[in-house]
């Protein structure tokens, strides 16, 4: 069988559009396609390959566990779910852990456990969330309806009711919206998929506040951010802002598909026995390969690394912009990084990705106007230099194009 992009065409449903470059081989931050072409991997999965590719810890749990047990079902529990959720409840301010299979259903448990609580604790009009523009939550219907992107959720039909949006950092809106009856605010610590968009401290504790005030539940949504992304293990941390639920997806297996929601023993009570379930979460593989992946990352030498090889993006963007003048800023924090795109070449973020691959680049969008970068939390300095190389003859093609 020859296996190529037509085959995608034939085969696949057309809500995808992938490039044409198949990769079939990954090395820490080197990616090579089935030309033998290589590939400096500045995107990470977006933001999922938190170890790079084939990492030696993550492989050999993989493979040890593979020799194991593979599938239980939630009828019973399994060593690596519990030794995984030990390890998420002693590093995080949660008692208790749900494990999904991605960050869109962690997210879903997340806003159904609120309700749920809102309902048991108080009454059934408590039934409001808070959400913001631009934020982006997963792609179920109810996730995908929180998220502040209306093109994602529209055509669909009648959506999930009581949602309401508004600008992220402006806690003078927030302030208006938020009553007795919100059960719960979801929002990204940092906005990924909106344009990497950070959050003011006073916004962040002025929302915390609201909530304690009129007992919403505040949720953080570290899908993107979390697994040491930020410089801290979870950005919760840095903001010094506590959540009362906090989902996790992407980094958490390093690419191995695995989602948790954490929170408190109060809150988690909630979701009794049968309220809330799935048939692959906590999957022992899924687990292990979780487990060895966030023994690695939670470590002063990574997550102090991650500080460091910001600096290198940061100085090495910046000597790009001063030849170039194609950026308004950097944003973002740790390896969760946007370059901003200005005057002529506003919109345009699609272009510096498709140079970027014609120079051996993976890079990625967020929105139309952001070149996002998500690269392994331990991609070697040689590696960054060499892909911020490449990404200079991209800016440079689509300058003089």
């Amino acid at each position: 069988m020859q296996v190529n992009r037509k085959l995608f065409d034939e085969v696949m449903v057309p809500n995808y559009n992938p490039s044409a470059v198949i990769p079939v081989k990954g090395k820490g931050a080197r990616v090579w396609d089935q030309n033998g072409d290589e590939y400096i991997d500045f995107a990470g999965g977006i933001a999922v390959n938190c170890l790079g590719h084939s990492h030696p810890a993550l492989v050999n749990a993989l493979k040890e566990q593979g020799e194991k047990i593979w599938h239980l079902s939630n009828v019973m529990t399994n060593e690596p779910a519990l030794r995984l959720a030990k390890k998420l409840t002693d590093a995080t301010f949660a008692s208790k852990v749900y494990f999904a299979n991605s960050g869109a259903e962690a997210n879903e448990a997340a806003l159904k456990l609120a309700r749920r609580f809102a309902l048991d604790n108080y009454n059934e009009e408590k039934t409001q969330i808070i959400a913001f523009n631009k934020g982006f939550h997963g792609r179920t219907f109810f996730t995908v309806t929180v998220g502040g992107q209306a093109a994602y959720s529209d055509g669909f039909g009648p959506k999930p009711q009581d949602i309401i949006h508004i600008d992220y950092n402006d806690l003078e809106s927030f302030s208006k919206v938020i009553s007795d009856k919100t059960c719960a605010v979801m929002m990204e610590p940092l906005q990924g998929e909106g344009g990497i968009i950070s959050p003011d401290i006073e916004f962040v504790q002025g929302v915390r506040e609201l909530c304690n005030k009129h007992n919403a539940l505040l949720i953080f949504d570290e899908v993107q951010t979390g697994v040491g992304r930020t410089g801290d293990l979870y950005a919760y941390q840095g903001l010094k802002v506590t959540p009362d639920i906090l989902t996790t997806a992407k980094a958490l297996g390093g690419g191995f598909p695995i989602g948790a929601m954490i929170t408190t023993t109060d809150i988690a009570k909630h979701l009794k026995i049968g309220t809330h379930g799935s048939t692959y979460g906590g999957n022992p593989l899924a687990c292990a390969v979780a487990e060895a992946a966030f023994d690695t990352v939670n470590t002063p030498e990574v997550l102090n690394g991650v500080k460091e090889r910001e600096q290198m993006f940061r100085d090495g963007l910046n000597e790009i912009n001063e030849k170039y003048n194609v950026f308004s800023e950097v944003r973002g924090k740790g390896l969760l990084l946007g370059c901003v795109l200005k005057g002529d070449y506003e919109g345009k973020a699609r272009d510096f990705l498709v140079a970027s691959a014609q120079h051996g680049l993976m890079t990625l969008v967020a929105g139309t106007n952001v070149v996002r970068f998500t690269p392994s939390l331990v991609i070697t300095e040689e590696e960054i230099k060499a892909g911020l190389a490449r990404f200079e003859l991209a800016v440079a093609d689509v300058v003089n194009a």
